[in-house]
């Protein structure tokens, strides 16, 4: 079963342009357990940092479409970085998630599995 995990935080991009190389180093320890552990259990697809959410677009829903400069919604909570994991359950899931660093919020959610 494949899952999405988001990494949220209030005002991450300047948050984390303000850390330490101390603090820094331990967030790399945390995606890095993150990863072993959803490698010994599963399968890790895919995950990236993103970029500011100012350099998003939005297209908007109907007829024409418009295009909208920014995320789709506007929050405090920014979401910084993503992770795509195949786990066997959506506890296991929540599980290697807890090793993400503290300071995030995290949202685990199951794809469909539909092909594109």
């Amino acid at each position: 079963m494949q899952f999405l995990v988001l990494l949220a935080e209030a005002d991450h991009f300047d948050r984390w342009d303000a850390t330490g190389d101390d603090d820094r180093a331990r967030y790399f320890a945390d995606y890095n357990a993150f990863a072993d552990a959803v490698r010994q259990r599963g399968t890790l697809i895919a995950g990236d940092a993103l970029h500011r959410p100012e350099s998003a677009r939005t297209v908007r829903p109907g007829t024409p479409r418009t295009v909208t400069e920014g995320p789709f919604a506007e929050t405090v909570e920014q979401i910084g970085g993503f992770y795509l994991i195949e786990m066997p359950d959506l506890e296991s899931a929540v599980d290697v998630a807890s090793l993400l660093p503290r300071e995030y919020s995290i949202e685990v959610r199951p794809t469909l599995g539909i092909d594109v």
